[in-house]
């Protein structure tokens, strides 16, 4: 139930905060320091007892989880972790055998010889073998098999495989099946995220179970490189309960590289349009338990490639239709620094770790929502200053708890400077005006979010049948700003706050080997207060309004057999109108304060095939139905202007849809796939407010959506090529999209649409020394097609970069 309260109070003036400076030659000279020590420390410590560490993989060479390792005739040993990793520690000097053991495969004995202060890394690849356990066959599992095989619809990708490439998260996930990654230009532009036809912030994204909604644009999956990533997990529909927030139509949750392993990994790449990319990522942890983890990374294009356009002389007004020109006013470039620190494996806690996030970037704006707008001096900048503090415990007081606490808070500050009064056109061809203007509108607006997320997961397994959790997420917004061109303007005391709560419950019931299912109930809460003008009273009216409610869902699976699984899923979600959404974001949104809640009905369907041919061929599909029942549906307009966008709610739509993927490997020598995703999103609106007669656009596709795409790559590997310990890999991907409508197709506009797409990416990659040196070339869009995403925004044509990295681990 939606209430508005209104009264006549002031509020009280906001208090500015102080904008990071990063000198990028001293940030990035200050981190190959901090490398140089690290690796300096690593190398220098030597104990009089020995240490045994390495990593367990299985043939497919994924992580085995799990798996014990014991020196016979001691008490000594370890368990692997979620990638694999153990070590022990602590050993005396002398000949050893090693028995390394997991449910599913072959137990290993090897033998070792340890000497005084020495560390022997072991790696072993365990064989895959079948156990009978109830007349259910039992196989080896890696971690990402184990999450694919939750009854959620969930695909999990090995982003290690991807380490080599220049992908950024962004698009890494819009490779996979039901996913559409969506820019609106090059490197660092606003992107578009859609999971089954639900898009923006109807889909959640998480950095190891965090909520990334207070992050900024500092720190945007388009940004971050994915070397950050260990893993990616695609929830489609139905979110787990320990992921707590309001997501509608899915969840992205990002596992970081933050093992208990000590490594170094660094990289540079640069190519077309002047494009640099930067990561460093860093771990040490003692044998004490104290631990340091580093990820910086630095990216900067000049984003000047060609579209094409029509352009009018800026003096004369004469009409050039369709000419080639380079954008000449897109420069981009961000710097962010994530340092943590603690301790780990402790009585008092698995995890502990106090943390702070850096960060700035700078954004020229070339273009509005259509190309026919042009800017030249236009621009936005902003930081990220995010502290935070990680807290888990397994067997949190009694056997069977565990406790996980998140909590951060963004103090960073946007500012968008638009202040030269003049017109420009595609040639970069001006004309100045005197006086005091703008190219959109004159501003010097810098503001902060103040923005915090704590959030805290309660789960108790008394044993292997049942487990209850409880999640509660808080989140709490309150914008201030202030603009120096205009200190008298009182518009930006007005206040801009919201409070958010997710409260979940659930239970897991694991009935046998074969099967599990879910149940659980969500409390959502947001209390938003702002103010607008009246004429009438000529002042400013505070107001607010609430909305609380309850959702909940089941989810299920079951192995008819030892390679098909078989998984449904139903939910009713709510999703709360976000920051951006509510008040926009003074560049290309435009805010809507009266949007509702939007909610729906999310049903899912999946089939998992994955059979045990032999060790030479593997093959896995799967295959997802879907439907979704959604009301007050928010989506982007453009505005009555064409300038801007705006969210508005539709009162229905629905979408039925499928997709689907299907892999190949043979041996270790070939891997191909392909996958494919049809969604039928429509206006299920039948009148419009107020209105008696059927809407013109009733039934329509919804427009400016995709609904037909997909992906195929196949990667080649030649092992020992050029010697022992190297490999060439050469991959190649397809991308293929639809054309789609621009707007709705029932208002004879059909001829506005946007055209069907088709992309080449080749890479070839030469890793040296078993992977420690490693060399990448990657051509993107070969064969320079038109691109478009976003209201027939062009994206870059064909590009070609080189990356170098170099990974080391103890």
């Amino acid at each position: 139930m939606r209430t508005i309260k209104m009264q006549h109070k002031p509020y009280p003036k906001n208090v500015g905060k102080p904008v990071l400076s990063l000198s990028t030659p001293i940030f990035i000279f200050s981190l190959l320091n901090l490398c140089l020590i690290y690796v300096q420390d690593v190398q220098a410590q030597v104990n009089s007892l020995g240490r045994l560490h390495g990593r367990i993989l299985n043939e497919e060479k994924e992580e085995v989880l799990g798996a014990t390792i014991l020196l016979r005739g001691t008490s000594l040993g370890a368990a692997t972790d979620a990638n694999g990793y153990y070590e022990v520690n602590n050993i005396p000097e002398g000949n050893y055998i090693v028995i390394v053991s997991s449910l599913g495969y072959v137990t290993s004995n090897q033998e070792i010889s340890l000497e005084k202060g020495q560390s022997l890394k072991l790696d072993l690849i365990l064989e895959s073998s079948m156990e009978q356990l109830d007349n259910v066959t039992i196989f080896g599992k890696s971690t990402a098999q184990e999450v694919e095989e939750q009854p959620f619809e969930v695909e999990a990708v090995d982003a290690r495989q991807l380490h080599n490439t220049t992908l950024d998260l962004g698009h890494t996930l819009d490779r996979v099946s039901g996913v559409r990654v969506r820019e609106s230009g090059g490197v660092g532009s606003r992107m578009n995220f859609s999971l089954n036809g639900f898009s923006g912030n109807q889909v959640k994204f998480f950095i190891d179970g965090v909520p990334m909604e207070n992050f900024g644009s500092s720190f945007q999956l388009n940004n971050i490189p994915v070397n950050l990533a260990e893993r990616i997990e695609i929830y489609k529909g139905v979110v787990p309960i320990w992921l707590g927030s309001d997501a509608l139509g899915g969840a992205i949750n990002i596992v970081t590289n933050g093992g208990q392993r000590n490594y170094l990994d660094v990289s540079y790449a640069y190519g077309s349009f002047n494009t640099h990319r930067s990561v460093v990522n860093t771990v040490y942890t003692s044998e004490s338990g104290f631990t340091v983890r580093l990820n910086a990374f630095q990216n900067y294009s000049d984003n000047n490639y060609w579209v094409d356009v029509d352009v009018a002389d800026i003096n004369t007004g004469k009409y050039y239709p369709q000419q080639r020109v380079r954008r000449f006013h897109d420069t981009y470039h961000n710097e962010t620094l994530i340092a943590k620190a603690g301790v780990v494996n402790k009585s008092y806690a698995d995890e502990l770790l106090v943390g702070i996030t850096i960060g700035k970037n700078y954004n020229e704006i070339q273009t509005g929502a259509r190309l026919v707008s042009v800017y030249g001096d236009w621009h936005r900048q902003g930081n990220i200053v995010m502290p935070g503090l990680r807290y888990r415990k397994q067997n949190f007081f009694i056997k069977g708890l565990d406790l996980t606490v998140n909590a951060n808070y963004n103090f960073g500050q946007e500012q968008n400077i638009d202040t030269v009064n003049r017109r420009y056109n595609w040639f970069g061809d001006y004309k100045e005006y005197n006086g005091e203007g703008s190219e959109r509108s004159r501003s010097m607006y810098k503001y902060s979010n103040n923005n915090g997320i704590a959030t805290a997961n309660l789960r108790y397994q008394p044993n292997e049948s049942h487990a209850i959790s409880l999640n509660h997420v808080y989140n709490t917004f309150n914008r201030q700003g202030s603009d120096e061109l205009y200190p008298e303007n009182d518009s930006y005391d007005q206040p801009r706050i919201s409070r958010k709560n997710v409260t979940g419950l659930g239970y897991t019931y694991t009935y046998s080997e074969r099967g599990n299912a879910s149940v659980f109930l969500k409390h959502y809460e947001q209390a938003n207060r702002f103010s607008n003008f009246s004429d009438a009273e000529d002042q400013y009216i505070i107001q607010e309004n609430n909305f609380s409610s309850m959702g909940y869902g089941i989810a299920a699976t079951y192995f008819l057999t030892e390679s098909l699984q078989l998984k449904g899923s139903y939910e009713k979600s709510y999703r709360l109108p976000e920051i951006e959404e509510l008040y926009g974001d003074v560049v290309n949104l435009r805010g809507n304060i009266d949007l509702d809640p939007e909610t729906s009905h999310n049903y899912n369907l999946g089939l998992g095939y994955k059979p045990n041919l032999s060790k030479t061929h593997r093959i896995s599909a799967n295959a997802n139905l879907l439907y979704r029942d959604a009301q007050d549906f928010i989506r982007p307009r453009l505005d009555n202007n064409q300038v801007m966008q705006i969210m508005d709610n539709l009162v229905n739509v629905t979408n039925v849809g499928v997709d689907g993927e299907i892999r190949y490997a043979y041996k270790d020598l070939l891997s191909a796939g392909a996958n494919i995703t049809y969604q039928n999103l429509r206006n299920n609106t039948r009148y419009e407010a107020g209105q008696v007669v059927e809407s013109l656009v009733y039934r329509d596709r919804i427009p400016n959506k995709p609904y037909l795409f997909g992906n195929a790559d196949v990667s080649v590997y030649f092992k020992d090529l050029g010697g022992e310990g190297k490999q060439l890999t050469v991959g190649y991907n397809l991308l293929y999209v639809h054309d789609f409508y621009l707007y709705w197709p029932s208002l004879g506009s059909d001829k506005l649409g946007v055209p069907e797409q088709l992309s080449h990416d080749l890479s070839l990659t030469y890793a040296l020394s078993e992977g420690k040196y490693n060399i990448t070339i990657e051509g993107r869009n070969l064969a320079d097609a038109k691109l478009y995403d976003n209201f027939s925004l062009q994206k870059p044509g064909r590009s070609i970069v080189a990356k170098l990295r170099y990974f080391v681990s103890k």
